[in-house]
C-alpha cells in the first residue's frame, strides 16, 4: 500500500470544516491536520492509500462548494511522500490521530 499526503486549500474556516468532513466520510483517510495560513486561507491534510487519498480530495473540494462564500484555492496530492517531509511540515500521523488511524487501517486478525 502506497502512502499519500492529500491537501485542500480554502477560503475560510466554514469551508475548510465542511471539506474536512466530506474528507474523511468519502475515504479511509485520516485527517492529520490543518494549518491557518492567513488572510482566510485555511488547509487541511490527509493521510491514506493514494486511491484513498485521491477521492477524499475530490470530494472534499466538491463540497466546499455547499459553503456560502467558500472557494477552494488549492488541492494537491502527494504519492509517496519522503520522510524528511514528515520532521519539517505538519504532515505526520501523530498521537492524537492514531486512534483514527487504526480504525481507517485495521490491523488484521492472527491466527
Amino acid at each position: 500500500m502506497s502512502i499519500a499526503v492529500g491537501m485542500v486549500e480554502t477560503l475560510g474556516f466554514p469551508a475548510v470544516v465542511e471539506a474536512a468532513d466530506a474528507m474523511v466520510k468519502a475515504a479511509r483517510v485520516t485527517l492529520v491536520g490543518y494549518e491557518k495560513i492567513g488572510t482566510g486561507r485555511v488547509t487541511v491534510i490527509v493521510r491514506g492509500d493514494v486511491s484513498e487519498v485521491q477521492a477524499s480530495v475530490a470530494a472534499g473540494t466538491e463540497n466546499v462548494k455547499r459553503v456560502k462564500g467558500g472557494q477552494v484555492l488549492s488541492t494537491h496530492i502527494i504519492a509517496r511522500p519522503h520522510e524528511n517531509l514528515e520532521y519539517v511540515l505538519p504532515i505526520r500521523y501523530t498521537e492524537a490521530v492514531e486512534q483514527f488511524r487504526e480504525s481507517v487501517n485495521p490491523q488484521p486478525v492472527r491466527r
